[in-house]
């Protein structure tokens, strides 16, 4: 299948870029070393990024950018405390977030509907952008 989706990003009239992803850990499917096989062969079907989501220590994170030549991406929030200096030490090119953005941004949510609920006032609209500043952010 990669081989296949590599020929059709190949064929565009335009660049793109493929990123196979090796999502075994995520599911408890074999281990890293299983991750690293199947990454090793998405590189070598021609994926231009390799992307192993589940990854939980820098240690194991550096096993696979040790393993492959091909740029390495990683879902950030799964390796606790790490950096994003400390995953450009070990090798990353890209780092990944998930949901977590829209889960933060939910709890927050959550969390100033229960303050107007229990408290009936509005303290935790002054946290809120400015206006104008989101559309500046957005460009």
């Amino acid at each position: 299948r990669v081989q296949a989706a590599v020929a059709m990003a190949q064929s565009l009239p335009f660049p793109f870029t493929l990123t196979a992803r090796a999502e075994n850990l995520l599911h408890g499917v074999g281990d890293i070393d299983e991750a690293i096989r199947r990454l090793q062969a998405f590189e070598a079907a021609g994926a231009d990024v390799l992307y192993a989501p589940g990854l939980r220590t820098l240690a194991d994170v550096k096993r696979v950018t040790s393993a492959v030549n091909k740029p390495v991406n990683v879902l950030g929030t799964m390796v606790t405390g790490a950096s994003l200096a400390d995953f450009s030490a070990a090798g990353v090119k890209r780092v990944s977030v998930g949901g977590s953005m829209t889960f933060a941004t939910v709890a927050k949510a959550i969390e100033a509907g229960r303050s107007l609920l229990e408290t009936g006032i509005y303290d935790w609209a002054s946290n809120r952008l400015k206006p104008g500043e989101l559309a500046s952010l957005l460009g």
